[in-house]
């Protein structure tokens, strides 16, 4: 599959059930529909608000930001903002194929729900799930 930011093949990272697509240029990653509310089970963070069908129904974000194309039906994908207090601009496929961030705002994003949730240990747990994925 290619990036739908610089156009590379991307390779695919699988950890606990959750298979990503990660481009090793410019370090965006791509979340076929399901992936992402598996990745926030994994980590206990399940929110309704982040399930793909709830993300589908956010406006469109303000923005100067150039638009993609979604690497799976070739739509071009809507920019919304993730979460109330989050500067997180996503790529969300308008057919519900996935979801794409570049790089670093999946940290972003789930540093923001770890810190929602308050749990003990949750943000340690977070970052060593996300480097256990995209390690090598």
């Amino acid at each position: 599959m290619l990036c739908p930011a610089c156009k590379n093949e991307m390779i695919v990272v699988e950890y606990h059930q959750t298979e990503l697509d990660y481009c090793t240029v410019c370090k965006g990653v791509w979340f076929d529909n399901v992936e992402m509310d598996l990745m926030l089970k994994a980590l206990g963070l399940e929110k309704p608000e982040f399930l793909l069908e709830n993300l589908l129904q956010h406006p469109e974000a303000d923005t100067a930001d150039k638009k993609r194309k979604c690497p799976i039906c070739g739509k071009t994908m809507r920019l919304i903002n993730v979460g109330d207090k989050t500067n997180v601009i996503i790529d969300i496929c308008p057919a519900g194929d996935g979801l794409w961030f570049d790089n670093g705002e999946v940290v972003q994003m789930v540093k923001h729900l770890s810190a929602e949730h308050r749990a003990e240990g949750e943000e340690e747990r977070v970052f060593n799930f996300l480097g256990e994925v995209f390690q090598g």
